[in-house]
C-alpha cells in the first residue's frame, strides 16, 4: 500500500508551490489543506514545529502520520522515495543545482524586500539588486526549455514560484528587472505552460498575490495607485 500525503499550505507561500509542483511532476496524488497564518489553528502549532508552511504529513499503512516540514526538506524526502527523481543523476551536476535552489531562496528574500520597501531609495535599491541577481541567473542558462535543457528539474519547481511574483509586478510597472534577459524570458514562459506549475496555485492567485501587495502599503502600492 502507497503511503498517503496531505500537504498543509497558505494561498500564496511560494516554498509550498515548490512542494506541491513536486508532487505533482512525480505523479503523486495528495490532499491539500489551507490554514491562515495570521490564525494558525492548534492542531497546525502541533504539527509544525517552526509553525510555517510546507508541512508534508505522510501516513503509512497503519494510518500513523509523520510529519515532515521545511521545503528543503519536503524536497530531498520525495527525491529519495520515489522512482521519478528530478534532481541530475551525476553528483557533481546535482550538488550545482542544489546550490542554485538555495540562489532561489535568496531571490525570494530579495522579492520581499523589494515590495515592502517604504521609500524610493530603498525601492531602488533592492530593484536594483534584484536586477543584479537575475543578470547571473542570464548567464547560467543555456539552451532550455528548462534549467537543465529538456529535463524538469527541482531547480525548476524552485524558480517558477519566483517568476510568478513577476504576473503581479507587470500588473503595476515596468521595473526593468527581467529587461534584456532573453533566456529567462523563455525559462519563464515555459515554467508557467508546466501543468505542475500551473496547477500549484488556486485559480484567484493574482488576485490575492494583489491584495497581499497592499497589506504591505510599500512604493509597489504607490506605484500601482498612481498607475
Amino acid at each position: 500500500m502507497q503511503p498517503a500525503f496531505s500537504l498543509i499550505s497558505h494561498h500564496l507561500c511560494p516554498y509550498v508551490q515548490r512542494a506541491a509542483i513536486a508532487l505533482a511532476e512525480r505523479g503523486i496524488p495528495f490532499e491539500r489543506t489551507y490554514i491562515h497564518l495570521a490564525a494558525k489553528p492548534d492542531w497546525f502549532k502541533a504539527v509544525s514545529p517552526l509553525g510555517k508552511v510546507p508541512v508534508l504529513r505522510v501516513a503509512d499503512a497503519s494510518g500513523n502520520w509523520t510529519n515532515i516540514f521545511e521545503s528543503a526538506v519536503i524536497l530531498e524526502y520525495l527525491e529519495e522515495t520515489s522512482p521519478r527523481p528530478l534532481h541530475p543523476a551525476d553528483p557533481l551536476e546535482r550538488a550545482r543545482h542544489r546550490g542554485w535552489i538555495e540562489f532561489g531562496s535568496q531571490l525570494l528574500n530579495a522579492i520581499g524586500r523589494f515590495y515592502s520597501a517604504t521609500d524610493k531609495a530603498g525601492f531602488e535599491r533592492e530593484r536594483s539588486g534584484l536586477e543584479a541577481m537575475f543578470a547571473r541567473l542570464e548567464s547560467e542558462l543555456s539552451g532550455g526549455p528548462f534549467f537543465a535543457g529538456e529535463r524538469f528539474s527541482l531547480v525548476d519547481a524552485v524558480f517558477a514560484p519566483v517568476f510568478r511574483y513577476f504576473d503581479g509586478f507587470d500588473r503595476v510597472g515596468d521595473f526593468a528587472i527581467l529587461a534584456g534577459k532573453p533566456k529567462l524570458a523563455a525559462w519563464r514562459v515555459a515554467l508557467e505552460a508546466r501543468p505542475s506549475v500551473r496547477s500549484a496555485v488556486v485559480e484567484d492567485f493574482p488576485e490575492r498575490l494583489m491584495r497581499f501587495f497592499e497589506t504591505r502599503q510599500g512604493i509597489l502600492v504607490r506605484n500601482r495607485l498612481a498607475a
